[in-house]
């Protein structure tokens, strides 16, 4: 599944999907969904593209199937 990309194109991604900013530790941004107050997530700000691992941990804790994030990057 060769699915690559930024954190800096992730973090608009899941701001559209009802996330919000809530803090920055160091290299790591807190993410905690508007709505639903349970659904966190943190996501690694380097400058390359994320473990495919990585993201769908990240995918998993915004509970967003890897079928709907396909559909939203246009893939």
């Amino acid at each position: 599944m060769g699915v690559v990309i930024k954190a800096a194109k992730l973090v608009p991604i899941l701001v559209r999907l009802g996330f919000r900013i809530v803090r920055q530790s160091g290299s790591h941004l807190h993410l905690e969904n508007f709505f639903d107050k349970t659904k966190k997530v943190t996501v690694p700000i380097h400058n390359k593209d994320l473990p495919i691992k990585t993201l769908k941990s990240i995918l998993k804790q915004a509970n967003i199937p890897m079928k709907n994030f396909l559909k939203i990057i246009g893939r």
